[in-house]
């Protein structure tokens, strides 16, 4: 999973996360050899006009990225540079899992007389796809709506046809669930095609291009993930290359490959393709590492029944703290990410745990121009000054701990199963919402136990209740989005804020919100861990939405940026 920092055009936006600024290319053709593309509308005609489009590109903050890699070698410049090619495809291969008209579309505005051409194909590029990643996805060039499973399935399969024909072909079920499928229409059925075949024409120069930087490094551990990893990219088997990534020593820290299930909104089952390519600072690695040695007692410090708890996933959980220097894929557009916590294979997790990369160079950006500054529209003036930024630090790191906290595998109706399969397209929006309060908790719980100041609860607690509008501007349809706005709800009904009419802002109730963070983190456990999708439908229905005070505040936060925009240099 990975942590995103993210309001409108007049009312409320959204978005989902990526890097960099590499312009995805549009010479190559869709490859139609693999199967008929999705079938979609087209349309000459701009959604947007001049001035909507320059608010949508206003939104984002550009940031020039110079993070310090004077201490890599020459040859470890070389290995992270070849990386960064195999950025650029994963970049050619997430823009067709949006869409596979996404090129056509490209060309076609870039070969128009339109009068807003130039701006166009920047947001274009910069959303990879016709949407505004923070408006619900509303269409800015063209009227095709983006499908909910974006081009992971056909554009008009539903999904009561979906789940008809596996009750029909149960054989097919786990080609159609996996990860690493697409489904395509053959004739009157449906048919699932293999990653490795259908993005073939770019995974197989990846694989080379990640084989050439094998050859190139010395680091045996680095050098023993790409070969695997390439492996991967044309048998579509990633579990040894996901248990090598977790042994990963060294400076360069790349995670490449089918990851996060964000973009599939239709049954979350689909990963899409993205690279973080990063250099870890070895002290502010150290000074975080120290955590994780807790992470045991943290399982059992969770404020529910003992079968909520799971000890059945390792706890090794390394600590990176790093300077992204290049991006790809699912990484590259809208919101940025600020921290990853990967792999997502609950296998590995149970085996080895999960690695935490905080991007250091990319929170410090957002904390600086977009958090901040925020605090005095969201809190009342003797509040605002408590935000500091070692607690979005520390909210950062204890979201990604999180994450390998609580229920994965569970055993429902007497069948070994897990809480995403359960929970479905749901399931990225609770757990968003339960890293973000169980972080919290057991800050909280590093403060009782004198591994953190408790004389600064109230600066945490600040930071972190701001944090919510900052997440709730991606607008509450996305999965981080709607994660914060389960928490503000859920606290509003708590009384651990109120709002105060005189400054039109809110004023916390330090001792309850602490309350309600417990509270919360109890009853986002037991709806994951029951695996029951029509109580976690409920729950979301109930408090995934904001009040009249929420949406004021989310609305006069257009002068402050969404995002920021972050530029990379090509090669090292």
């Amino acid at each position: 999973m990975k942590l995103l920092l993210i309001a409108s055009l007049a009312v409320m936006t959204v978005a989902c996360g990526g890097e960099t600024t590499s312009t995805p290319s549009t010479a190559t053709p869709v490859d139609e050899s693999a199967a008929a593309p999705v079938e979609h509308e087209t349309s000459a005609i701009p959604a947007a006009n001049a001035e909507a489009l320059g608010v949508m590109r206003d939104q984002f903050a550009i940031v020039e990225m110079a993070p310090d890699t004077s201490f890599l070698s020459a040859n470890e410049r070389a290995v992270i540079n070849k990386l960064n090619q195999v950025g650029v495809l994963m970049s050619e291969i997430y823009l067709r899992q949006r869409s596979e008209m996404n090129p056509v579309w490209r060309e076609e505005i870039a070969a128009s007389d339109i009068a807003n051409k130039d701006i166009m194909l920047d947001l274009f590029d910069l959303h990879f796809g016709p949407w505004d990643t923070l408006d619900h996805n509303k269409p800015f060039y063209g009227v095709t709506p983006m499908p909910e499973g974006a081009a992971f399935y056909p554009a008009d399969m539903t999904r009561e046809e979906f789940e008809g024909w596996l009750e029909a072909h149960p054989e097919d079920r786990d080609a159609f669930t996996s990860g690493y499928t697409v489904i395509r229409r053959d004739g009157d059925g449906l048919v699932a095609i293999a990653y490795s075949e259908h993005y073939r024409e770019w995974l197989a120069p990846a694989a080379a291009l990640l084989r050439e930087a094998a050859d190139m490094t010395a680091n045996a551990s680095l050098k023993n993930f790409l070969l695997l990893r390439a492996d991967a990219f044309l048998n579509d088997d990633y579990y040894a290359s996901e248990m090598a990534w977790m042994d990963l020593d060294g400076p360069i820290e790349a995670a490449i490959g089918p990851y996060e299930v964000y973009t599939d909104n239709l049954f979350g089952y689909k990963t899409a393709f993205e690279a973080f390519i990063t250099v870890k600072n070895p002290e502010e690695s150290a000074a975080l590492s120290k955590y994780k040695d807790f992470l045991r007692d943290m399982e059992a410090n969770l404020p529910v029944e003992e079968r909520y708890k799971n000890f059945k996933r390792g706890f090794e959980s390394p600590i990176a703290a790093a300077y992204q220097v290049h991006g790809g894929g699912d990484n590259v557009p809208g919101v940025q990410t600020i921290a990853f916590n990967l792999p997502n294979d609950e296998r590995v997790r149970e085996a080895k745990g999960a690695k935490k990369v905080i991007l250091n160079n990319v929170l410090g950006a957002k904390f600086d121009r977009i958090l901040n500054p925020m605090a005095g529209a969201v809190l009342v003036d003797e509040q605002a000054g408590l935000l500091v930024k070692k607690y979005m630090t520390g909210e950062t790191l204890f979201h990604e701990l999180a994450h390998s906290l609580g229920p994965g595998s569970i055993t429902k109706d007497g069948v070994e199963t897990s809480v995403s399969a359960e929970l479905k397209e749901l399931y990225t929006q609770t757990e968003e919402g339960k890293a973000d309060v169980m972080g919290a908790y057991n800050i909280l719980y590093m403060m009782q136990r004198g591994e953190m100041p408790a004389a600064e609860k109230d600066s945490f607690l600040a930071t972190y209740f701001v944090g919510l509008f900052r997440a709730m501007r991606f607008g509450i349809n996305e999965a981080h989005g709607r994660g914060a706005a389960f928490q503000y709800s859920y606290f509003k009904e708590a009384g651990a804020f109120e709002w105060d009419a005189d400054e039109e802002k809110f004023r916390i109730d330090f001792p309850a919100l602490e309350q309600a963070i417990s509270d919360l983190t109890r009853d986002i456990i037991i709806v994951q861990g029951d695996g029951d999708y029509d109580k976690a439908e409920a729950f979301l229905e109930t408090y995934g939405k904001l009040d009249a005070n929420a949406e004021h505040i989310i609305a006069s936060l257009t002068y402050l940026p969404v995002d920021i925009q972050p530029v990379y240099a090509d090669a090292l």
